[in-house]
């Protein structure tokens, strides 16, 4: 049975669907694997792990948004909401946050997500961010260049977007959006 607006409300029909983030016989990838790190799905079992790594890299992380608050005011258990909104929103393919952890998956060394997007010219925009402890070793750059690879051979993405990587935030903001 398809969902409804409210009860007595019309019904949600193939029709009135956006179109799929990614094609519904892509499969997705579990992971990224490196020497140095794993990729896999963020889910609400790693809550502590990664609000550790945030709350340690809260200056570092609003430069991935710059002009957003987050992570400000962040408590466990807003952080156990958002990990638990990232999962069902990988489980439904409608944006895809994967953990960044060590081999050992010991500790968590930041995230990559990938999402739709509006932007004129693209077909997904994609970030990322590293633990603030590991920049200097440049861990984060790193991680850009193996998600940039990986998002190339392994996505069905034309032309995907790391904004404030390679397009910069200015282009980035005044790129208008399309309608979808």
């Amino acid at each position: 049975m398809l969902p409804h607006t409210h009860v007595g409300g019309p019904s949600v029909t193939e029709s009135h669907r956006p179109a799929p983030f990614v094609p519904t016989d892509f499969v997705v990838p579990e992971m990224l694997e490196t020497d140095e790190f794993r990729l896999r799905m963020l889910s609400v079992h790693d809550v502590v792990k990664d609000f550790d790594a945030v709350m340690s890299s809260v200056d570092h992380c609003k430069t991935v948004w710059p002009g957003g608050r987050w992570p400000e005011g962040l408590t466990l258990e807003q952080n156990l909401i958002d990990l638990g909104w990232h999962q069902k929103e990988f489980q439904t393919r409608r944006s895809f946050a994967y953990t960044v952890v060590d081999p050992a998956e010991s500790r968590v060394l930041g995230c990559v997500y990938i999402e739709p997007t509006r932007k004129r010219g693209f077909d997904a925009e994609v970030y990322l961010w590293a633990r603030q402890s590991e920049l200097a070793g440049g861990l984060e750059d790193r991680l850009y260049a193996a998600v940039r690879d990986w998002i190339a051979s392994e996505w069905p993405f034309v032309a995907p977007a790391f904004p404030g990587r390679d397009v910069a935030w200015e282009t980035w903001r005044s790129t208008p959006d399309e309608r979808r």
